[in-house]
């Protein structure tokens, strides 16, 4: 396969790749501002639909919105961000959402119904916003410092994992803390991923270790065991993703080179 960029390379390092929803579209983003959309062909040449240049904006991370129709990107050093509105051709600055209080807003997760974005802010709070509007619903907050945080497939929960290694898992609808439990050997939480049938929740840790738990059992239990616990990595463990069959884990590392694991 050709490189799916190869129309229009970055300036500089690409923070997102990511395919449309539902057309056969990927999206590149990163620190050189810039957020592009291009065809996937079959082998051949992949042309490029469009870029947008978001100025003094390095893009930290970018993401389709569920029905397809917008990006959302947030800036490396920024409290806002920006909604690009691919039908209309718009792009649209959010500038303070109120009730937010950040310096920076950066990681951010959108629910799978597409009701819901959640800003990951600093010491902990977890901000819950409304995908229609862009308005805060409600702030929760975990014990210490939040690294990463998902929604559960049908968007009723959110498993946020914190920097001390141990995940809370929210309701969506009352935004209480249904439980938390700690994951086994983590010295520093890094990336949380829930597989599309809800059977399991990956963690993965500054140690490379990433601990695959029955999510039955991490509603019940405070210090489940996991059903597998996957070494290869030996560098921190920054992504986590399953396929949609939830047959195949992917496991990478951003600290060094073709650090990508299949399992």
């Amino acid at each position: 396969c050709l490189p799916a960029n190869q129309e229009r390379f970055a300036n500089g390092k690409l923070v997102t790749v990511q395919f449309h929803p539902s057309a056969q579209v990927v999206m590149t983003a990163g620190h050189d501002r810039s957020v592009s959309l291009f065809q996937v062909k079959n082998f051949s040449l992949n042309p490029k639909i469009q870029s947008i240049y978001l100025e003094s904006f390095p893009i930290y991370k970018a993401h389709f919105s569920v029905d397809g129709e917008q990006v959302i990107a947030t800036g490396t050093h920024h409290s806002m961000f920006f909604v690009y509105d691919m039908m209309a051709g718009s792009i649209i600055p959010i500038p303070k959402v109120r009730g937010v209080e950040e310096k920076f807003l950066r990681n951010f997760e959108l629910s799978p119904d597409g009701s819901f974005m959640l800003l990951i802010g600093t010491s902990g709070y977890l901000h819950l916003l409304s995908m229609k509007t862009k308005e805060l619903i409600s702030t929760m907050k975990v014990n210490g410092r939040c690294t990463a945080s998902a929604f559960t497939p049908d968007s009723s929960k959110i498993y946020s994992y914190s920097k001390e290694g141990e995940v809370f898992i929210w309701d969506v609808r009352s935004t209480k803390c249904l439980h938390k439990f700690e994951d086994e050997g983590s010295l520093e939480g890094k990336c949380i991923a829930v597989s599309k049938n809800n059977q399991y929740v990956a963690c993965g840790s500054s140690s490379g270790v990433v601990n695959l738990y029955a999510t039955d059992v991490c509603l019940k239990e405070n210090r489940p065991k996991p059903v597998k616990a996957i070494m290869n990595l030996v560098t921190s463990a920054t992504c986590v993703t399953f396929n949609p069959t939830t047959e195949i884990l992917a496991v990478a590392s951003r600290d060094t080179d073709e650090a990508v694991k299949l399992v």
